[in-house]
């Protein structure tokens, strides 16, 4: 079993190591994704897929298709964005919002995420111990939704316990 095991690790390095060299840095940067911008983002949420735009487009893709990033919040409020320990997305798409609270920590924290129509109903949460990202949470109405994150060492010892009613657009 363990020759087998060596075996196939053997395989798989040649494998990567072959792929690797195959692939051109010009193919590569030619098919990254990009993500797409809403035409009322904000300067700190341009600035932050431009410093990031891996991030963007993988908390995008956690959306789903056809989502546009309408803001990025990098938390605590008010940090320099490359002090952040998490940054807070919202994806718009046909009247619908999802946002995504990504960890920037580098690993597993206790994160909270909900969002809810302005009205109070249509509520989503996701919350737990997350190395990588809270949610998607949906709001099927992206008007004014207001959007409540926390972030911690645990649910009672959190170093972020934000609110905002601007994560999505109030027009």
């Amino acid at each position: 079993m363990s020759k087998l095991r060596a075996s196939l690790r053997a395989v798989t390095a040649a494998a990567v190591l072959a792929l690797g060299v195959l692939a051109s840095p010009q193919a590569v940067a030619v098919d990254q994704p990009a993500v797409s911008i809403s035409r009322g983002a904000d300067a700190t949420t341009r600035a932050l897929v431009q410093a990031d735009p891996q991030a963007a487009v993988a908390a995008a893709t956690v959306c789903g298709s056809g989502y546009t990033l309408f803001r990025a919040e990098p938390l605590p409020d008010g940090v320099d964005p490359s002090q952040r320990l998490a940054t807070l997305y919202s994806y718009v798409n046909a009247g619908k919002g999802c946002a995504i609270l990504d960890n920037n920590v580098g690993k597993s924290q206790y994160m909270y995420l909900h969002v809810c129509k302005v009205d109070g109903t249509g509520c989503d949460t996701d919350s737990g111990n997350f190395s990588e990202y809270a949610g998607p949470v949906n709001v099927s109405s992206d008007v004014c939704a207001p959007v409540t994150t926390k972030m911690g060492q645990s649910s009672s010892s959190l170093y972020i316990n934000f609110t905002s009613e601007y994560m999505f657009s109030c027009d």
